[in-house]
Parts: structure tokens; sequence; C-alpha cells
């Protein structure tokens, strides 16, 4: 198994300023309106966006079961980059997430998401479908905030 087949990369164009959608990775007010796949809810988020600062997120089914991911940035370029290390609360494996926000133009962003260092494809794979549910969220929730 190489590097490439434990790195997901995402990327989506969002009809939304890029200082807007910056707004909705780093504060927790927003994270929380889509930081969860599907029916999940979060119902507390951290952030502390600075270099070496932390973050917790919990995220909650519908039957009550949640998920709590944690880690520590550790690249914070505002409204262009931020690099932090993904954990789920319970889990000795440790990931890297990257997201990098290029503006399209006043309104448009382009975001791309890179989550690696999975410790196989399945985890990967099982990432991929999380982060694409909590994407559709994030779209939505830019677009009810315009």
């Amino acid at each position: 198994m190489n590097k490439a087949d434990t790195r997901l990369v995402l990327k989506r164009t969002l009809q939304a300023p890029v200082e807007q959608v910056y707004r909705a990775w780093t504060t927790p007010t927003m994270i929380q309106r889509w930081f969860a796949p599907g029916d999940m809810t979060v119902p507390q988020a951290q952030a502390d966006v600075r270099e070496g600062g932390s973050y917790r997120i919990t995220m909650q089914e519908s039957g009550g079961d949640s998920h709590t991911t944690y880690g520590t940035y550790q690249e914070v370029v505002p409204n262009k980059r931020l690099v932090q290390t993904w954990q789920w609360e319970g889990s000795q494996e440790q990931t890297l997430l990257t997201i990098e926000f290029r503006a399209l133009g006043e309104r448009t962003t382009e975001l791309t998401l890179t989550h690696e260092r999975f410790a196989t494809v399945e985890a990967k794979e099982q990432h991929s479908q999380g982060w694409q549910g909590c994407l559709q969220k994030l779209e939505a929730a830019l677009v009810a905030k315009a």
C-alpha cells in the first residue's frame, strides 16, 4: 500500500466569499451548523485557531451515540490554509487534515480538503463518505447565510 492509497483529496466550488468559507471552518457556532454528515448534529465545537492551538468537535447520531474528534492546528494562514492533526477519541491513529481556500471571485471559493496518513484504505473510504456528507451541509449552511 502506498501513500496515494491512503490520501483523500476532495475539491468543492462554493458560492460564498473566501472569508465566509474560512469562518465556517474556524468559528465554533458555524462549525456546529455543518460539521457532521447526514442527520448527525454537532452539540459541541471548540476551536482555538492558531498554530499550536487545539480543536475538539463532538458529532452526535440521532440515536444518541456520539463521536469526538480533536487535534492541534499545525499551520494557520487566514483565508488561505489550515493544517491540523485529526484523531478520534479512543483511537491511537492520528491523521493529517489540510484545508486550502482559494478565491475564484468575490463570491466564489474553491475549497480543497486533503486528509492523509490513514492506516488503511477502508479508513480513507469511510472518511471520504463522511467528508462528502459534511461538505454538502457546508454548502447548504453557506447558502442559508448568504
